[in-house]
């Protein structure tokens, strides 16, 4: 075939591809990419091509994503000055669904259930939309939870994601081009029958490189791809009792849905000390005990297996827990840092074990999850693995507010560089986190 027919051809198809990115599947668009890979390598140097077929498909993930959503869900996008892109949803609690550092090779870093959304459907007790940080609140099971009736059983056919926040909206009640912020009125009734009547407001803010660097203290480090967003969630009390201990107490509790790979790691940084004074180092009976070479505890450090293949959770508790905790994907050279507000002289954080709890303000402040098959030859729920932070329980009196603040970073590309805010934020090197397990 002549030349220039093949060049013309490729660039066609390169046309095309531009044209349809907004609105064609993921799945669509990667074969439409390979028949662009085989045209261009009848003209150009097969290593060249495949890295631009690489940088292509990674730097459309994240409008694929987006043009995806925007078919069932509204979709309000922050962006930095640098180019990095939040997606946020009104429709589903004010979550932020994924994020992008805007390079051409940056990933589109949350996880989204494209098969519930395409089922047009909702399902009992808990609709896993996905996103990479959704706002829920605790307790989750015991005498104070919100999440069963009172005196139902504490088992999987009586447990109900409140609506408040599995399916409502939040209004949205200001926007610009880098923030949005959102206000709910709720109530909500307990296992023990108090009810709570409380208003919602939630911020999400994207930063711009300059601030992200500045929060952290990060050395000055150029020509790496990143994105950062805080949010700010706020419950204020709205009715006529004063929240107490023995009533139960909420707490903000705020999770993340990410992209697994074979070599995600999930690194918590904890403080040190003897188990009479300070409880387990971790908490890993969840879901039974997390094999041995799934969670490995060090000095400091705990490392968990984040590749969505074994279905696991760990929490930390409040004197063991930091302020930040992490995850690094080998793979795909993606740094993921998230940092909360943690009180240092509070200690009371909303127990959730599906039980009638000894100690309901006993809870874990951070916590992951790993996704993976519920029993032998079930599909898993996703797979995803999580981040989760939550707020201490919130005794607040009427008209009183408790607020939680989240942020959220992810780094990517050059190890070199990327080593450098590994080691000053978590503590662990990019070798020491690549060989863990």
């Amino acid at each position: 075939m002549n030349i220039s027919i093949l060049v013309g051809i490729r660039n066609y198809f390169r046309s095309c591809v531009q044209i349809l990115i907004l609105s064609m599947e993921k799945h669509l668009f990667r074969i439409i990419l390979y028949v662009v890979f085989i045209v261009s390598a009848c003209t150009s140097p097969p290593q060249n091509n495949t890295l631009k077929m690489k940088n292509q498909a990674s730097s459309d993930l994240f409008a694929a994503d987006t043009a995806f959503l925007r078919q069932y869900i509204d979709i309000r996008t922050l962006e930095s000055p640098e180019g990095a892109v939040v997606a946020v949803s009104p429709d589903l609690q004010g979550r932020v669904m994924t994020s992008t550092a805007g390079s051409n090779n940056a990933h589109s870093y949350g996880w989204i259930n494209r098969s519930l959304f395409e089922s047009g459907d909702t399902l009992p007790h808990m609709n896993a939309f996905g996103g990479e940080e959704r706002f829920w609140l605790g307790p989750e099971g015991g005498q104070y939870s919100i999440f069963f009736k009172q005196n139902d059983p504490f088992d999987l056919e009586h447990w109900q994601t409140p609506r408040l926040i599995d399916l409502d909206k939040f209004p949205v009640r200001d926007q610009n081009s880098q923030k949005i912020v959102f206000e709910k009125e709720a109530s909500l009734t307990n296992y023990s029958g108090f009810t709570f009547d409380f208003k919602i407001e939630r911020t999400v803010e994207i930063l711009s490189s300059q601030k992200i660097k500045s929060n952290l203290n990060l050395p000055e480090i150029s020509d790496l791809p990143m994105v950062g967003y805080q949010t700010v969630n706020r419950v204020t009390n709205t009715g006529t009792s004063d929240w107490q201990e023995s009533n139960g107490l909420l707490s903000i509790w705020l999770l993340g849905m990410y992209n697994p790979s074979e070599s995600t790691t999930i690194i918590l940084p904890y403080n040190n000390g003897p188990e009479e004074k300070m409880g387990s180092i971790v908490n890993d009976d969840y879901f039974g005990k997390v094999p041995s070479d799934r969670l490995i505890v060090r000095d400091n450090t705990i490392f968990f297996k984040g590749d969505g293949k074994y279905r696991s959770k760990i929490g930390l508790n409040p004197k063991r827990a930091k302020n930040i905790c992490g995850a690094y994907d080998a793979e795909n050279q993606i740094l993921t840092i998230v940092r909360y507000s943690k009180p240092g002289d509070v200690d009371k954080y909303v127990n959730s074990l599906w039980e009638i709890q000894d100690d309901p303000y006993g809870g874990d402040v951070i916590n992951s999850y790993n996704d993976g098959p519920p029993a032998p030859g079930e599909a898993p729920l996703g797979p995803f693995f999580e981040l989760e932070t939550s707020s201490p329980a919130l005794a607040l009196k009427s008209g009183n507010s408790g607020e939680h603040i989240q942020e959220t970073y992810h780094f990517e590309g050059d190890e070199e560089k990327l080593e450098k805010i590994m080691q000053q934020l978590l503590g662990v090197t990019v070798d020491e986190v690549k060989s863990i397990f």
